[in-house]
């Protein structure tokens, strides 16, 4: 996944947004930063749901794929630094990463396009469970017009405008053909719309304070095919190494 775009601790018992971060320690919270804290805070629900009281950085890194020395690196943009021999609270730092992901706040989602992708994330359970509310589903298709997926009626995307004012929708998913990305992409930037996670393969082309999630699933598994030759060319060498 890519993103297109054109710390002192904090006090006792007082948890930061990014914003608040970056103001306080002049450091910015790094995208590369921002992903793995997604991935924490994924993790950190494992713990919590196996009743873990606190987690040793060691454990957190192990879980997360990182090593802890990076896990320490990220969690200081939080001024959350545990505590050495207890490792950290599993709520407190579950809270903490919530709140500067933005994650405290229920946000409203459109989904435009509900072909065969599309309604399988408007199905995905995890959204919810994570703050996010698909808000209103679009198509341009008169057969998938009015249908309904989990309870909500899919609505006509010439209608966009006024669904994304009405439902105060800030992030938008597009799961629609390349050919009509930037169109719609265009119309929603102008609506009010300010993140866009794209997953047609098209780079989108945005204003300055719109930012783009990137997630073509073709070229994922176009790096996981060129691991695989990798893996094919050294595998003689391998099997002759073996041998000797």
């Amino acid at each position: 996944m890519t993103v297109q775009r054109h710390a002192s601790p904090a006090p006792h018992g007082h948890v930061a947004d990014a914003a608040e971060v970056h103001a306080r320690t002049g450091r910015a919270v790094p995208d590369a930063t921002v992903a793995r804290l997604a991935t924490y805070f994924r993790v950190l629900g494992g713990f919590r749901d196996g009743l873990a009281v606190t987690v040793s950085s060691d454990e957190l890194a192990a879980a997360a794929g990182v090593n802890s020395a990076m896990l320490r690196k990220d969690l200081s943009y939080l001024g959350s630094y545990g505590i050495r021999g207890v490792g950290y609270d599993v709520i407190t730092l579950t809270e903490e990463i919530a709140r500067v992901l933005g994650l405290t706040v229920h946000r409203s989602v459109a989904l435009i396009g509900v072909g065969n992708l599309g309604q399988a994330l408007a199905g995905y359970s995890g959204f919810a469970s994570r703050g996010f509310r698909i808000a209103a589903l679009l198509d341009a298709d008169p057969a998938r017009i009015g249908s309904k997926i989990r309870g909500l009626v899919v609505q006509d995307v010439a209608h966009l405008e006024g669904v994304v004012r009405r439902e105060n929708i800030t992030i938008a998913v597009l799961a629609i053909p390349a050919a009509v990305a930037q169109e719609v992409c265009d119309r929603l930037v102008d609506a009010g719309v300010t993140s866009i996670l794209n997953f047609a393969p098209v780079v989108l082309n945005v204003p300055d304070h719109v930012d783009v999630r990137q997630v073509d699933l073709a070229a994922e598994l176009q790096i996981l095919s060129f691991h695989e030759n990798r893996k094919a060319a050294e595998m003689p060498h391998i099997e002759a190494g073996g041998r000797r």
